[in-house]
């Protein structure tokens, strides 16, 4: 006598915790926006660690290619905007392995939940991110601003320039913003924050 299968929506424990219905877009060699926030938003662990950062985005992206067309880091968060190859729509393996690499060279002195604990996890990043897929150009620009204006919205500095941390300086030097730009982001919209 063989035993029924219970369907997953009938189980107690479906019930009691839910999972969430994640939709993502996936477009082959699509463009996304995206927010990743660090577990403790006190924490200064991304600009303590910059170097490291880099090091892992870059070992990421030896290994799955992608073009980062906007970046700006801040102390407890990032915000990023990618363009993925053509016939390629794999970004949450790209943010697995920038999270899980960076948090495999930090020394271990975050403060660790039983929750996590219990899951072998560490303390270092939320565990999901938020991902907004770019539909145009007017889009991709919005965002783009979004990024860098972040550091003054934050109030680590007064101009946007000023701010160390962001593919900026990477524009400036390309001719594709000018040195002395003062955005004004009065934008609408969700960003993830």
């Amino acid at each position: 006598m063989g035993y029924a299968r219970a369907r997953y929506s009938d189980c107690l424990f479906a019930k009691v915790f839910p999972v969430p219905n994640y939709r993502r877009v996936f477009v082959p060699g699509g463009c996304w926006f995206f927010t990743v926030n660090l577990h403790d938003r006190r924490s200064r662990r991304l600009i303590d660690h910059i170097d490291l950062l880099r090091h892992c985005i870059f070992w990421v992206k030896r290994r799955r290619p992608f073009r980062t067309d906007a970046m700006v880091v801040l102390p407890d968060h990032l915000h990023a905007i990618w363009t993925l190859p053509p016939n390629d729509t794999d970004f949450p393996t790209r943010w697995r392995l920038i999270k899980a690499h960076f948090s495999e060279c930090i020394p271990k002195t975050e403060r660790i939940d039983t929750v996590r604990r219990a899951r072998g996890e560490r303390g270092i990043w939320q565990r999901r991110y938020w991902e907004h897929y770019i539909r145009d150009e007017d889009d991709l620009e919005t965002h783009i601003a979004y990024c860098y204006f972040n550091p003054v919205k934050h109030g680590p500095v007064d101009r946007v320039g000023d701010w160390p941390h962001s593919t900026f300086h990477r524009d400036v030097r390309a001719g594709r913003e000018a040195p002395d730009i003062q955005i004004k982001c009065a934008v609408e919209g969700a960003f993830g924050e």
